[in-house]
């Protein structure tokens, strides 16, 4: 626990995941993950069935109550009141006028605008109604967008900035004039130059706040192309999802490349950065969360509507079966990806390498097993498509060895 005088930094296995406020009855998930019971009880009744940290599917959405936690919270409250010096709860974390403070010190102290910014990083990390807060300060999104071109001579900082951007993200009401800020100028030190130093050279939780800040900025086509023909991003953005990569890198990396992967220039420049080579070694990790490979079979399916990225995948019998493997094995969105991206190499554009692939791999059993589930209308369609090809090639094989059988039998 580390404490100046004017906050004390929560411990984080103290916050609840998803509310990130400091837990009041913790409860733990059949994952293992706990949570804020209110927290988790509103995901639920929401409709969700996977755990929000995981992503990984409730075997049941039953929770247990984590006692030993919950002591040990009580335990550090009763310390901090309890020291002579500590200060009333309430200014454990900085108040509103004392991140106002912070914020003009930021500005005019140059020398201390690290210490000033975790200050106030700290402030938001407390609660969503302070990132609110922050938000609405008239300069603050401006002032860290201003760092963001005038401070790649301290790589630190310039990590705490996209951080703290990333914090306050989706409170900012004016989405479109913050995609205009920051995709303007593209010339040197620009803010995709400062995104793209972070990706290449900062620390996981810096290249997360990256990958989601670029997502965000990813709004429409022009956007899109203006994220996709910065030199390298993209090519950066395809490293972090390696399968030795930490797996919430590795999730919002996928985010970020499916957000900008709607354009067709960045889908020519993803094959021919060989992503479909890396998408395929990724779907074959044991280790691989549900929502993450539904992210990379909606980016094959994305890139299969070029001839460029069906003439990748038909030519990668591995990929081929990768797809294949997670049809009815991960959740209904995965197998709509992945049997559309079959429907489209195999039914429409009739590639033979890539139908031999799916039936060497037993496709046949598993479009029956798929036109027997309760899938939807899409899939069933498709599948019924995909059943006719492989009908058609089957009896092609079976009247070719039946007429080679002909000729060598005696008459």
């Amino acid at each position: 626990m580390v404490r100046d005088d004017l906050y004390i930094t929560v411990p984080t296995f103290f916050r609840c995941p998803i509310s990130l406020d400091v837990m009041k009855s913790p409860v733990s998930l059949c994952t293992g993950v706990t949570y804020d019971r209110s927290s988790i009880q509103r995901w639920l009744d929401n409709g969700n069935n996977t755990c929000p940290a995981t992503m990984q599917v409730l075997h049941t959405k039953e929770f247990v109550p984590n006692r030993n936690l919950q002591r040990l919270i009580q335990i550090w409250s009763e310390s901090l009141r309890h020291s002579p010096d500590s200060p009333d709860r309430t200014d454990l974390v900085l108040s509103k006028d004392q991140v106002l403070a912070a914020f003009a010190h930021l500005q005019s102290r140059p020398d201390d605008r690290l210490h000033s910014l975790a200050k106030i990083a700290s402030f938001a990390r407390d609660s969503e109604d302070n990132r609110k807060f922050l938000a609405r300060i008239e300069a603050f999104v401006p002032a860290l967008l201003g760092f963001l071109l005038n401070v790649h001579d301290d790589f630190e900082f310039l990590e705490q900035v996209i951080m703290m951007l990333n914090l306050v993200l989706d409170k900012i009401e004016d989405r479109e004039a913050l995609k205009k800020s920051m995709l303007k100028n593209q010339g040197s030190n620009s803010s995709l130059d400062s995104l793209l130093l972070i990706l290449q050279r900062g620390s996981t939780d810096s290249k997360i706040a990256s990958a989601r800040v670029l997502q965000s900025l990813a709004m429409d086509t022009e956007s899109k192309l203006l994220i996709g023909e910065k030199e390298g991003l993209i090519s950066l953005v395809l490293r972090l999802i390696a399968p030795d990569k930490d797996p919430t890198v590795i999730e919002n990396a996928l985010s970020c490349l499916v957000a900008i992967s709607t354009a067709k220039k960045n889908k020519l420049r993803l094959v021919h950065l060989g992503a479909v080579k890396a998408f395929s070694k990724l779907l074959t990790e044991s280790s691989l969360s549900a929502s993450a490979a539904e992210k990379v079979l909606k980016l094959l399916e994305t890139v299969s509507s070029t001839k460029e990225g069906r003439v990748e995948i038909c030519d990668d019998s591995t990929c081929v079966a990768a797809i294949l493997s997670k049809v009815l094995k991960v959740s209904s969105t995965a197998t709509e990806h992945a049997v559309t991206t079959l429907w489209s190499v195999c039914y429409l554009f009739r590639d033979q390498k890539a139908q031999e692939a799916v039936t060497k791999a037993n496709g046949l059993t598993k479009i029956l097993l798929l036109m027997q589930s309760n899938c939807s209308p899409p899939v069933r369609q498709m599948s019924a498509d995909l059943l006719k090809i492989f009908r058609v090639n089957s009896k092609s094989c079976l009247s070719c060895y039946d007429t080679k059988t002909t000729h060598i039998m005696p008459f």
